[in-house]
């Protein structure tokens, strides 16, 4: 299993059956509007690692962005396989 499918599954337990303390949690029950607002956050600190940061710091928000994508994908029952499929498509 790949770390993408344990997030993947860490994700869905926490749909399934909510943790006190969960930040995957914290996000879901933020809703949709919170979690795109996330997603922004993290997205302009990838902006400003890949331009002004060390490559480890990419390493770092890349990770951060990617986790936030997942959680939002799978609260709209998608994955990370739906966005390789469309990737694949694009570059059959």
């Amino acid at each position: 299993m790949t770390v993408i499918e344990q997030l993947e599954a860490t994700i869905q337990e926490r749909i399934a059956h909510p943790r006190e303390g969960s930040y995957t949690c914290k996000l879901l029950a933020a809703g949709k509007v919170e979690m795109l607002k996330k997603i922004g956050e993290e997205a302009a600190e990838v902006l400003v690692a890949g331009a002004l940061q060390p490559q480890d710091r990419l390493i770092y928000e890349g990770a951060d962005l990617i986790y936030h994508l997942l959680v939002l994908l799978n609260s709209q029952e998608l994955s990370w396989a739906d966005i390789e499929a469309e990737l694949a498509r694009r570059f059959k």
